[in-house]
């Protein structure tokens, strides 16, 4: 029996009973039984009737919900799983197979100024590898542990802001004026991910600024339409950096917003800092 049925007879099976019930009782025992008992009766066999048929069904309906959100949790971690897989190719193989690189070009090395900037792109690619792992557990640990029943979403917005504070160098301002219940479970992961990449971009890359995070709803917008900005006041880049090989964060974030039908535009110039946006809606100009 589908789920669909189950509600219909669940919302008719009472209506009818009591239909029946007056049916009979007018057509064959009114002779029998007075108007008042009839009408004490009829809750009565309502009662009956609810507890000998509907409790099974309520019972199926809950072993169906029950099997429905076993589903969507296996389904959440699958897509989750294929996630974290693609980020590891993209983001730690790719650095892992530069750095073997790096390490045979340090055995190639026949000069000590050589084999010192050899040394410093290693390392580079090292730390550039750690913050990968780093990210990727994060965005585990955030889709797998992001819920409403768990925790206000502003107060993980706030956390992000407080662990960026705690890194030293850099004033964090929020301004999240964007509702609990505006976007979806799923919406909200994938949006918080976006910012904890921006976010993890500005540590990789700046030392030291004021950074703004917001988000609010488009006014005049349909339901769940948002702005999202992360901006700081950083060393920036130009075109080129951006989209230069190696930038594994900037195309993860582009992918996300690409899934979930968002518009991401990174706008960066040198000394004059990053930003970040995120919107429902094509950006003007982009």
């Amino acid at each position: 029996m589908s789920y669909r049925w189950l509600k219909w007879l669940i919302l008719w099976i009472p209506t009818l009973t009591i239909g029946l019930w007056e049916y009979v009782r007018h057509a064959f025992l009114l002779p029998y039984i007075s108007m008042d008992l009839g009408n004490v009766l009829a809750p009565v066999l309502v009662f009956l009737v609810t507890l000998t048929l509907l409790r099974g069904l309520f019972k199926r309906l809950e072993l169906m919900q029950d099997a429905l959100q076993r589903e969507r949790l296996s389904k959440s971690a699958f897509e989750q799983r294929e996630k974290l897989a693609r980020e590891l190719h993209d983001g730690i193989s790719q650095s892992l197979f530069l750095l073997s690189v790096k390490l045979d070009s340090l055995e190639h090395a026949h000069t000590p100024e050589g084999v010192r900037q050899t040394t410093e792109q290693i390392r580079g690619t090292v730390r550039h590898v750690y913050e990968d792992v780093r990210q990727s557990i994060a965005n585990l640990k955030s889709s797998t542990a992001a819920s409403p029943a768990e925790g206000p979403w502003r107060a993980a917005i706030h956390s992000l802001a407080e662990e960026l504070r705690e890194a030293g160098g850099y004033t964090v301002e929020v301004n999240w004026q964007l509702s609990e219940h505006a976007l979806s479970d799923k919406e909200k992961v994938e949006l918080m991910a976006i910012v904890r990449e921006a976010l993890m971009n500005i540590r990789k890359h700046t030392h030291e600024a004021h950074v703004s995070i917001a988000c609010y709803p488009l006014e005049g917008g349909a339901l769940g339409s948002f702005h999202c900005i992360v901006a700081d006041t950083g060393r920036g880049a130009d075109a080129e950096q951006l989209e230069a090989k190696g930038r594994y964060g900037i195309r993860m974030m582009r992918e996300r917003a690409k899934q979930m039908g968002w518009t991401l535009r990174v706008k960066s110039e040198r000394d004059q800092g990053t930003c970040v946006e995120i919107m429902t809606k094509p950006l003007s100009g982009s």
